[in-house]
């Protein structure tokens, strides 16, 4: 089969089902994917044709007569019958729709076959029918109709050349035994295999970005429990060592045992005060004067410990100002250092090049 002198004018994708020669009620598919089924047209013989191709074999090679009708069974599945080929043909679609664009242009090629036919039979001259497939419209034949399972009807036309009275009932037997519902289950399984092919796929690039995160999961859990396992470590080092000694030690004492002292010398302040206003009896005036002259004491001594903890404090602070303006000079005199580095560097790269481009 040759259809280097016809051209397409219209193609599409369906599950193709023949009807099974030996039972005449099954129906046998064409392959387990859908087939692009097309329309072709030969200008030199004014013939249109459907045609399926399956690898190198023809599964749909049918010419379009007026005679011809293409039935709906289901909002998905149509079909019809070829009596030059003694078969029956049935299409699968994945929507109504595109059955319904294939039952238009079945409609359109049908009646451009009939007229060009009426044109070959009255000797005029043929116009290519291709080009207006739907610009005359003609009342529809008379229609021949055979009931089904479940009240589905399939229609065909009657014609000079239909096929014979035994031929005739042969066919209607056939398409009466055949199942719609037989048809319908199949193309749906074929559907339902297409879909369960995607959702394989997209189960197993689920199952592997499972397995990733997975991967991640048990990475970031080590991560976690190796830097759980250093701040023990770090804990453990920290309570080991001996104790720092702070910013506020003085060159005899701390500061801490100076705030201590202090508040012991004003505790035995108090409890000085206590017993000489608490006491109902008048001490002697020699004990009176010594108790007096105990706290005047220990006041004193307070306040010469008040003044060595501020001026302590003030020695630290100083030193700590020091320290500061130190480590700024540091980093000034890092940072002329850089410059002078990358100067002598320029330089010594300059002496580089006069020493290479002299003589």
């Amino acid at each position: 089969m040759s259809t280097a002198r016809e051209q397409p004018i219209f193609s599409t994708r369906a599950h193709v089902f023949q009807i099974d020669p030996a039972t005449k009620r099954n129906w046998i598919p064409a392959g387990k994917h859908a087939l692009t089924v097309s329309y072709f047209y030969d200008a030199t013989r004014n013939v249109y044709r459907i045609i399926s191709l399956g690898g190198a074999k023809a599964i749909i090679n049918s010419t379009v007569t007026p005679n011809m009708t293409f039935t709906k069974t289901s909002q998905k599945f149509g079909q019809w019958a070829d009596s030059r080929a003694n078969t029956v043909y049935g299409l699968g679609f994945a929507s109504e729709q595109h059955l319904t664009q294939f039952a238009e242009k079945f409609q359109e090629v049908k009646e451009a076959a009939r007229l060009a036919r009426e044109k070959s039979q009255d000797g005029g001259e043929l116009t290519s029918p291709a080009l207006g497939l739907t610009a005359h419209q003609v009342p529809p034949s008379p229609l021949v109709s055979a009931n089904g399972p479940g009240d589905e009807k399939l229609f065909r036309s009657q014609s000079a050349d239909a096929p014979g009275p035994t031929e005739r009932e042969r066919l209607k037997k056939m398409l009466s035994e055949g199942s719609v519902g037989e048809v319908q289950w199949e193309a749906e399984f074929f559907a339902l295999q297409d879909s369960n092919n995607k959702l394989a796929g997209a189960l197993r690039e689920a199952n592997a970005a499972a397995a990733q995160w997975r991967q991640q999961l048990e990475a970031q859990r080590a991560e976690a429990d190796r830097l759980r396992q250093r701040v023990a470590e770090l804990e453990a080092q920290a309570a080991t060592e001996p104790p720092t000694v702070t910013e506020k030690e003085g060159p005899g004492q701390s500061l801490e045992q100076l705030e201590a002292l202090v508040q012991t010398k004003d505790q035995e302040i108090q409890t000085l005060k206590s017993q000489t206003g608490g006491t109902r009896e008048a001490p002697d005036t020699t004990e009176r004067e010594e108790t007096q002259q105990k706290v005047q004491d220990l006041e004193t001594r307070n306040a010469e410990l008040e003044h060595q903890l501020r001026a302590t404090e003030r020695s630290l602070e100083e030193a700590r100002v020091e320290r500061e303006r130190a480590r700024a000079e540091v980093g000034r005199a890092a940072q002329l250092l850089d410059v002078r580095l990358f100067e002598l560097s320029e330089l010594r790269e300059g002496l580089a090049r006069l020493a290479e481009g002299a003589p």
